[in-house]
């Protein structure tokens, strides 16, 4: 399966990286009303940081977040059931075909992927805070040069153009 593929299926909720059920029966090549019957047969190997079943509320978010979704898929009455990486994980005991130990695998690299990416992008945002705070001083310091200096100029252009009080000398021509 091709990591991007994956990448494509794996959504945020409840600020947690998670597959939908109609995906994982999709790549699996079964009936997602098979995959769903697995799973409730076997409801003690998915505890709630294993599986969920997404609110309507978070359901409509994913709808509205995903152009990708399957029409009939986004009409339906149920909500679907959200498996974390754990989770699907835990999938691979439930459905024993080969193709779901293939799945399972290239579903774990591409959380992998993901968790190294994310880690990645963590260290990026420090160093780049990290320059920020460094450099800023420096800079603040040219910008209030700068400013003072522009300011200083219209406080003399405003001076020279101020009417004279007290005592005033005739000027010579």
């Amino acid at each position: 399966m091709q990591l991007q593929n994956i990448e494509g299926k794996i959504h945020d909720v409840r600020k947690q990286r998670v597959m939908l059920d109609f995906d994982l029966a999709e790549m699996y090549e079964v009936e997602n009303r098979a995959l769903k019957q697995a799973v409730k047969r076997n409801l003690d190997r998915f505890p709630l940081d294993f599986m969920f079943q997404l609110t309507k509320k978070e359901w409509q978010e994913v709808i509205t977040n995903c152009d990708n979704l399957p029409e009939g898929i986004k009409f339906s009455p149920a909500t679907p059931f959200a498996f974390t990486e754990q989770g699907v994980s835990m999938l691979s005991s439930v459905l024993k075909s080969k193709k779901s130990i293939q799945v399972n695998i290239a579903i774990m690299r591409a959380f992998v992927v993901l968790r190294q990416f994310a880690i990645s992008n963590k260290d990026l945002k420090s160093k780049l805070q990290e320059l920020e705070t460094k450099y800023n001083k420096q800079f603040k310091d040219v910008y209030d040069a700068i400013n003072y200096l522009l300011q200083k100029d219209k406080q003399e252009i405003a001076f020279k153009d101020r009417k004279q009080i007290g005592f005033k000398t005739k000027e010579k021509d």
